[in-house]
């Protein structure tokens, strides 16, 4: 039997970008992505895109933080650096939150019910030997 084929990745050469690294070497970094032709050379009909980097420290290790910087250069890039990180924190702890909150939420039903409701043989929601049986997750 022949193994399933990956697609094979290919780049959009309308969609090129040079990249540079702009740090303070203190606070995070902004990834500079100017637009190219499939030459090399700039691509003035597109815009320039700015792209901020920093990490956030939690109990469970750092999360990478990746956003968009509205600006129209470098200067204002930098300038906007603090609010566009805020925003990405404040979203990520919120998709934290988020998280948290949905896996709390999550209720496991063992298949024949939960002890003491009736289930097969009469042994209140226990199976054969008396432990709950499926495995799997079931919703009411």
């Amino acid at each position: 039997m022949a193994e399933p084929r990956m697609p094979e990745p290919t780049m959009d050469p309308a969609e090129l970008y040079r990249e540079e690294v702009i740090t303070d070497r203190r606070v995070g970094t902004i990834r500079v992505l100017t637009p190219v032709k499939p030459d090399g050379s700039a691509d003035a009909a597109r815009q320039v895109v700015y792209v901020g980097e920093a990490q956030m420290y939690t109990n469970m290790g750092t999360l990478p933080l990746s956003f968009e910087i509205d600006a129209a250069n470098l200067s204002e890039a930098v300038a906007n650096y603090a609010p566009a990180a805020k925003e990405a924190v404040e979203r990520m702890v919120h998709e934290l939150e988020e998280y948290r909150r949905q896996a709390a939420s999550s209720i496991v039903i063992p298949r024949g019910g939960a002890p003491g409701m009736g289930g097969p043989g009469g042994l209140g929601g226990l199976g054969p030997g008396g432990m709950p049986g499926g495995g799997k997750i079931q919703m009411p």
